[in-house]
């Protein structure tokens, strides 16, 4: 099945899903966070008004961004405008919550931070504790096999498992009659080890040359190229 025909992916879905997993391991802080909310301070909210499909904790937030190579950073460091729609529910849960928003931060694909793109960025605010409010998401959706295509770069492990794979597939596709007139087991592994090494030298030397590193380590972090 072609990409274009599948559905997109929903990163708020995403994180719902990711939730719903995991909503037992934070349940009694959520609790202990709810009875902190009536403090005047800073985003602090009326937790009867909120929407609490709508709150989210770092290591959910953690876990998709990490999924899908995104970035979850300061408001700060986003190359985009807020849309107008945006700024219109923050103005109303400022309004309907007697409070003042700030702090906010952007979850989005890395180019946002860099690019005036569209991709389905969602902005947050925090709530303490770890916790965070989804204020508004826009923009398209994300590519729906972003989450397989952004497999490889989660750890080494996973990026030298495909490189194998496709070096595998590059030695299945190459004409063993092209290297020697007797092919073998021995030959067979000889050319699928010399595509190993070339691509894992391709690979690597861009890795390099781009600034480029593995999910977990630039999910939230703002120098990283990605």
């Amino acid at each position: 099945m072609k990409a274009n025909l599948l559905p997109r992916t929903n990163i708020e879905k995403a994180l719902s899903k990711t939730r719903e997993l995991t909503i037992e391991a934070h349940e009694s802080n959520l609790d202990s966070l709810i009875k902190s909310l009536d403090i005047k301070s800073l985003n602090a909210f009326d937790f009867d008004l909120l929407a609490t499909d709508k709150i989210y904790h770092l290591d959910q937030i953690k876990k998709v961004s990490i999924d899908y190579r995104l970035r979850f950073l300061d408001l700060k460091y986003f190359k985009n405008k807020l849309p107008q729609e945006a700024l219109d529910t923050i103005q109303a849960l400022e309004s309907a919550h007697d409070t003042q928003l700030g702090s906010f931060k952007i979850m989005a694909p890395s180019a946002l931070f860099r690019l005036e793109k569209t991709d389905d960025p969602l902005l947050f605010v925090p709530l303490g504790k770890d916790y965070y409010y989804l204020v508004y998401k826009w923009g398209n959706d994300l590519h729906p096999l972003r989450k397989v295509l952004m497999w490889p770069f989660k750890n080494i492990w996973n990026l030298m498992l495909a490189v194998f794979a496709f070096s595998w597939i590059l030695t299945e596709l190459t004409p063993m009659g092209l290297f020697t007139r007797t092919p073998d087991s021995s030959s067979y592994w000889m050319l699928l080890f010399f595509m190993f090494k070339a691509v894992a030298s391709v690979v690597l030397y861009f890795g390099f040359a781009l600034g480029k590193n593995f999910n977990p380590a630039i999910w939230n972090n703002r120098y990283n190229k990605a």
